[in-house]
């Protein structure tokens, strides 16, 4: 992995706000899915185990994203899987898709909804700490990242927080290398993580980037944007 140093585009009151929100939503999280959990989401019926990101209420816009962007001739790679849902829904319609995560209940639990949701066959899953056990290159990169830059206490968390953006800094550095010519990304993202940051490696990497949802929600008075970008270049 390279070495990088995060360096914060946020106020440190912000960055305060920002832990206090994930605070409530990780003890909320671990609450809710101790006995596991099971979703009817676009048309699919996805189980969710704990210890697995379970699906949220901004989940469908990066869905949405995948049904609209993938076409059949399409090799995609779902990045940070979680419990499979965007490759399982890209493969509604791309013959080839690759899920990896770096939480290995999440692999077992992503494949298992394939095979639940008739697309085992099309769905190869992996354990993979970003493009470690990642070859070749892709038509379509789907990425719903850690929006929080803390260290993980858990599996659970380690699907909301990346420590000092790691993951996400060499996922930008690194996915050149695994774009096809041509290629797009749908990226997931949000100001309840710091958002500048994660424009500033799209910059850095030259991508251009297009809003394809948006969407806010207003929080202890403080208003959150919720964004899907669709990268090129």
């Amino acid at each position: 992995m390279s070495d990088h140093t995060y360096v914060p585009t946020i106020s440190a009151e912000y960055a305060e706000v920002i832990r206090r929100w994930h605070e409530t939503a990780y003890q909320a999280a671990k609450r809710e899915g101790a006995g596991g959990q099971s979703f009817d989401y676009l048309g699919r019926t996805i189980a969710v185990p704990p210890q697995v990101q379970p699906i949220t209420g901004m989940s469908h816009m990066l869905g949405e994203a995948v049904l609209a962007e993938a076409r059949e001739s399409d090799r995609v790679l779902d990045m940070g899987t979680g419990s499979g849902v965007n490759a399982i829904l890209a493969a509604g319609a791309a013959r080839r898709v690759l899920a990896v995560d770096v939480n290995p209940v999440a692999v077992a639990a992503a494949r298992a909804n394939a095979e639940a949701n008739a697309v085992g066959d099309r769905v190869e899953v992996r354990e993979s700490d970003v493009f470690g056990a990642v070859e070749g290159e892709f038509d379509l990169i789907v990425f719903d990242p850690p929006f929080r830059w803390f260290a993980p206490r858990d599996l659970l968390e380690s699907a909301t927080t990346d420590e000092n953006y790691r993951a996400l800094t060499e996922f930008f550095r690194s996915v050149r290398r695994h774009l096809a010519p041509g290629g797009r990304m749908l990226i997931s993202f949000g100001t309840s993580g710091d958002l500048g940051y994660m424009r500033a490696l799209m910059d850095e990497q030259g991508f251009r980037a297009e809003t394809v949802a948006r969407r806010d929600l207003t929080r202890d008075g403080v208003r959150i944007d919720y964004f899907v970008f669709k990268l090129t270049g």
